[in-house]
Parts: structure tokens; C-alpha cells; sequence
């Protein structure tokens, strides 16, 4: 039996891959409903050789949905992401919304899935170095607990966005024609560059996006016994985060 599926920010970037991956995997369903903000309403998105009509996302938006795909920003998500519970629907939430809510399980199935039959409605899944990281660390944690990591990120204008991947291919051309570089999605011009993540500096002097490999790590593997630091750099390719990993186990290891 399929299910009632719903996409909140189908029109950008992770949603569209919402798409491509519930096709891909032929995920069984019987509707499917797109949603986003009121500027995107009545736009129509392709799936399965079907056009479908975009819906202004509210909170009416979830009756008789069963799975409600958030990938609309944390604010839509602390909004709208509660009237999809009341209506019955179990969210997945790809924002930072829930993340740290000791209430809602952070989730990456290669490692935590169990995680999942604990949840109350919402089910965040953490950041996107994140997952990178953790699904190539948690093998190696389960074998030898790892006492230290360092993180270096690498992270593709695609983590902006898709309007900052726009406005990284317009900077390049105002670049090689010389002309002044247009920065309203991006806080500073990244073709041709790279820059620290521009995510807000905590008094530790750690960016946001630092803190969160170090907290989001220590929920998803259960423990705060990990010493983590990370470095996040916004690097010019449209897609593709890189990570450079270094860890100290508790024991010898090769």
C-alpha cells in the first residue's frame, strides 16, 4: 500500500532531490502533494511523467498525509512542521529546526536507525557534513571508540542553496567580464575564492556550522566523551562537500 506524501520546499535544491531519490527508489504512492512559500505557488514540478501544481504551503496543507518532507528553512519548518503532526502526518525535517530538541530523534540510518521508533512526530536529520562524516566514522567507533576528531569541510555553494548556486555562476561571468560581483545570497564573492563558512561566530569562535558537526556527532552517536573540533570552508563548485577526517581511537588500531 503507498503512501500520502508531501514535499515542503519542493521548488529548491534538496527538494528536487526529494524527487529524484523517491523516484529512483520507487518508493510506493498513492498522492503526492508539492509544496512551497507563495512566491513558487502555481509553478509545476515533474515527477513521474506527471506535472504537479505547486501549493502555497500552510497549515492546512497536510490533511490525510501520511510522510510530510520538510526541506523549506528552519523557520517554515518550527511553523508549519507541528500542524503536519496534529494532522497525523510523520515529518522528516532536513533543517536544524528540531536537530538539538531532545525530544525528536536526530537520525543517519547507516547508523542510528533505531533512533527512528522513538519519535513523537518529527524526525530531524542532521547536517550535510554531518551525515558525511558520521557514516564514515561510526564503523570504525563501533570496532575502536573514537576518543578525538578533526574535521575539515569543504562545502559546495549546492549547502547554500539553489539561489546561491545561481549567484555563484553569475559572479563567475561578472568576474571574467570584469564587472562588479553581485553578493545577495552569498555574504562574499566565492567564484574564484573560498572563504570560511559565513554561518554566525559563537564566543567560542567556532561558526555555526562548526558546532553543529561537534553537537549533532555527540547526539547521533550517543556520547559526549568525543573531543570533536571542525573547520568549515565554503569552497567554488556548484555540488560536492569534501572532508578531510582525522581521529584517535581509544586503543592501537590498523
Amino acid at each position: 500500500m503507498g503512501k500520502n506524501v508531501a514535499i515542503a520546499g519542493v521548488t529548491g535544491a534538496v527538494g528536487q532531490e526529494f524527487l529524484a531519490i523517491l523516484d529512483e527508489r520507487g518508493f510506493p504512492m498513492d498522492s503526492l502533494k508539492v509544496l512551497a512559500s507563495s512566491r513558487s505557488a502555481g509553478k509545476t514540478v515533474r515527477f513521474r511523467d506527471a506535472d504537479y501544481t505547486v501549493e502555497e504551503l500552510t497549515e492546512d496543507s497536510f490533511e490525510g498525509v501520511d510522510i510530510a518532507l520538510f526541506s523549506a528553512g528552519g523557520a517554515r519548518s518550527k511553523q508549519f512542521a507541528p500542524a503536519a503532526v496534529r494532522a497525523g502526518a510523520v515529518v522528516v525535517d532536513n533543517s536544524s529546526a528540531f536537530r538539538m530538541d531532545p525530544e525528536v530523534p536526530l537520525v543517519v540510518p547507516e547508523v542510528n536507525p533505531e533512533a527512528i521508533h522513538r519519535h513523537k512526530g518529527i524526525i530531524a536529520n542532521p547536517n550535510c557534513t554531518t551525515i558525511v562524516a558520521n557514516v564514515a566514522v561510526w564503523p570504525l567507533h563501533k570496532a575502536n571508540p573514537v576518543r578525538r576528531m578533526v574535521v575539515s569541510t569543504y562545502q559546495a555553494a549546492s549547502g547554500a542553496g539553489m539561489s546561491a548556486m545561481l549567484e555563484m555562476i553569475q559572479q563567475a561571468r561578472e568576474v571574467l567580464d570584469d564587472k562588479p560581483v553581485t553578493c545577495n545570497v552569498l555574504k562574499y564573492q566565492l567564484a574564484f575564492n573560498l572563504y570560511c563558512h559565513d554561518s554566525k561566530i559563537g564566543p567560542n569562535g567556532y561558526n555555526e556550522e562548526e558546532m553543529k558537526m561537534v553537537k549533532e556527532t555527540r547526539k547521533i552517536f550517543g556520547t559526549d566523551a568525543i573531543a570533536i573540533t571542525c573547520t568549515c570552508v565554503r569552497v567554488p563548485v556548484m555540488r560536492t562537500h569534501c572532508e578531510s577526517i582525522n581521529l584517535e581511537f581509544t586503543k592501537p588500531i590498523t
